[in-house]
């Protein structure tokens, strides 16, 4: 098995990478608590939690915590003094109590180090495993926006430092809350797919007017977004696609990745839209970004099974984040949900369920938290309600001791793909080791589970959940 160091050989050629984020953080020394899967922390009475980054996605972020019972927005934080001061408006305006206010280059420095349980990451990229790891070493629980990491050096340090420090690294993946992700996540766990063989997945999303956005005018801060498709190859946000795959799959949980190997096309789009949209003469026009405009990944796992993984967000397509799942006894694609079964094992299953069978299955299989949770989650909003269901079942973990259902290693392995599937692109598809983050801890580790939440004993009932039309859904 490589370890850490083998995998970390010869990748100085991510010192760019390293330059754009601004630091990459350095990793922590493992030792201490050890494994992280199906860790618990002592249950918490009440969640105090503060929120750093307040641009596109933070203001929903603060919106969805301050409606769970037990739940207290302490503290909020963001480069621009005028983003907290609208957010505390809000907690003032909808009862809430007030929160410690934090601004400027390092003020999410004095916010982990003050009285908090968890620390709610939602900036740019760069900052997200920075953050993080300040966070961990000042006692404090992480919950990162995707993807978390950029790189093999900042996955490991955010693996060695929740090992160290027994404290949670989540990745904040809401895709694996969504309805039909989960509706999935429970057809596979009660066998109605048979063994699974082969998943797809993808962020299939057209993204180039916000990408060339005026950061005065609402896009992303000094372009963050667009510099990294400027100097990146590859696929820079597998997670969208990728991390609902793994849960059903079982990876780090009874299997693992074992190698890839990534292929991408010319970057054609991004330059005609710029031309187009700005003119030839434009600075837009002149950057000529190195991200392909479709990137494809294949991965095998040790057990023998495949995964596919797409990125484009230069094509004039529609969106899709396909959400496959191929087994013995059927298969269930997304982007139009579609599903096909076996009557029993071993018989073909060689047309789509029409739309009376797969209403029925839709109603028969829902998922507990779905049913439980569902209406209250699109009521409140955040990409059709799976943003808040994210939010309630990691604050419902920590207030009742329970395991979080996205562990550090989750992170790790899923945004390992970043520096991977760059690496492989480069080299033609040359095949790439994906690391064992868990050093064999996915031998014994228990598949996710069917989980859900009790409102009852939450106190939450749909009079505390209001519409919120500025939830980001991007």
């Amino acid at each position: 098995m490589q370890n850490r160091r083998e995998f970390l050989k010869g990748t100085a050629w991510m010192g760019a990478a390293a330059a754009f984020a601004g630091c990459v953080a350095p990793a922590a020394k493992l030792g201490g608590t050890g494994t992280m899967s199906g860790f618990a922390a002592p249950p918490l009475k009440k969640v105090r939690v503060g929120v750093v980054g307040l641009g596109m996605r933070g203001p929903g972020a603060v919106h969805r915590l301050a409606a769970i019972p037990g739940v207290e927005v302490a503290a909020l934080c963001d480069l621009y003094p005028a983003r907290v001061d609208a957010q505390q408006k809000w907690l003032k305006d909808n009862g809430k109590p007030e929160a410690r206010p934090y601004s400027g280059e390092e003020g999410w420095k004095a916010m982990c180090e003050s009285d908090l349980d968890l620390v709610y990451i939602v900036t740019p990229w760069a900052l997200h495993t920075p953050i993080a790891l300040y966070a961990m070493e000042h006692g404090k629980h992480a919950a990162i926006e995707v993807p978390s990491a950029m790189n093999l050096e900042e996955c490991w340090a955010c693996v060695e430092t929740s090992e160290r420090t027994g404290r949670h690294c989540m990745q904040l993946e809401n895709c694996c809350y969504g309805e039909i992700e989960m509706l999935t996540l429970n057809l596979v766990r009660n066998g109605k797919l048979g063994e699974l063989v082969h998943g797809e997945g993808a962020y299939i999303h057209d993204l180039r007017d916000l990408n060339y956005l005026d950061p005065a005018k609402g896009g992303y801060q000094d372009y963050w977004r667009l510099k990294w498709n400027r100097d990146h190859f590859g696929n820079p946000y597998p997670t969208h696609g990728l991390v609902p795959l793994m849960q059903a799959m079982n990876i780090n949980r009874g299997d693992r990745f074992d190698y890839l190997t990534c292929v991408s096309t010319a970057q054609i789009g991004m330059d005609e839209y710029a031309k187009v949209k700005f003119g030839e003469d434009s600075w837009q026009a002149k950057l000529h970004p190195k991200c392909g405009d479709m990137s494809t990944t294949v991965i095998r796992t040790v057990n023998g099974k495949t995964v596919m993984i797409q990125h484009d967000v230069t094509s004039a397509r529609p969106y899709s984040r396909i959400n496959l799942l191929s087994g013995t006894q059927g298969c269930l694609n997304d982007y139009p949900f579609r599903i096909a079964l076996a009557e029993k094992p071993g018989d073909p299953a060689h047309g789509w369920a029409d739309d009376k069978t797969r209403g029925e299955i839709i109603e028969t299989w829902r998922h507990p938290l779905w049913k439980v949770a569902g209406e209250l989650a699109k009521k409140m909003g955040g990409h059709g309600g799976m943003d808040f269901l994210m939010d309630l079942r990691l604050c419902y973990c920590l207030q009742n001791g329970l395991p979080l259902d996205m562990d550090v290693y989750d992170l790790a392995t899923s945004c390992s793909l970043t520096e991977l599937c760059e690496r492989s692109a480069l080299n033609r598809g040359a095949s790439q080791d994906v690391p064992d983050f868990t050093r064999g801890g996915w031998e014994t580790a228990k598949p996710l589970g069917i989980e859900t939440v009790d409102l009852e004993k939450l106190g939450l009932s749909d009079s505390d959940v209001k519409k919120d039309d500025s939830q980001l859904n991007v």
